[in-house]
């Protein structure tokens, strides 16, 4: 059964046997923005781009994985590519992390979303991340990011080592940037 976060509220990724979940995978949805005219109605794309970034103990970047780097140098973290309108059902972008083969010195992933396209989330429909165990192929956790102002990005959620598991913690800050680039410096205040 998936948890409904709200912004702050953390999870931890153990399974219920006490094991740790090794493939998960974070999916960003979203829809196109519908617009009504004097003729009907029509869609805008809107491009959200799901970016994911690899930080060691001391805040220092390892590696990201975004639209123009679709895997990570150690091959953990994958990217599905880019959706430049929103049109569809379901995850338009995903990020696929195999946990258990990121190196040592990982301590963190922040998973970021920007709109490249410039729109802000007062604009952005039905706009959701969510982290599936990709063994089972269940949500373990959703995080809606609809509505939340007039800002282009949002510092989605982060999941950290413990110990020898995981935690996720849904983050939903705000941020202003057209990729994962522009938004390290407010990454940094979430660490």
């Amino acid at each position: 059964m998936a948890i409904n976060l709200t912004k702050g509220q953390s999870v931890s990724l153990a399974k219920n046997d006490g094991s740790s979940l090794t493939h998960v995978r974070m999916g960003l949805g979203w829809d196109a923005i519908k617009k009504k005219g004097f003729f009907g109605s029509k869609s805008q794309s809107v491009d959200l781009d799901a970016s994911a970034v690899v930080f060691d103990a001391g805040g220092q970047v390892l590696d990201q994985v975004w639209f123009s780097q679709l895997r990570s140098r150690d091959g953990a973290i994958i990217h599905s590519g880019d959706n430049r309108t929103g049109d569809g059902e379901g995850d338009d972008e995903s990020i696929t992390v195999h946990l258990d083969r990121l190196p040592p010195q990982t301590a963190q992933i922040v998973f970021l979303v920007n709109s490249f396209t410039g729109q802000n989330f007062s604009q952005i429909e039905n706009a959701f991340c969510r982290l599936i165990d990709e063994t089972t192929g269940q949500e373990t956790a959703r995080y809606e990011l609809t509505g939340s102002g007039v800002h282009t990005a949002q510092i989605m959620a982060k999941v950290s080592r413990d110990g020898n598991g995981w935690t996720m913690t849904a983050i939903g800050s705000i941020a202003n940037g057209r990729t994962f680039r522009d938004l390290i410096p407010a990454v940094a205040q979430v660490l």
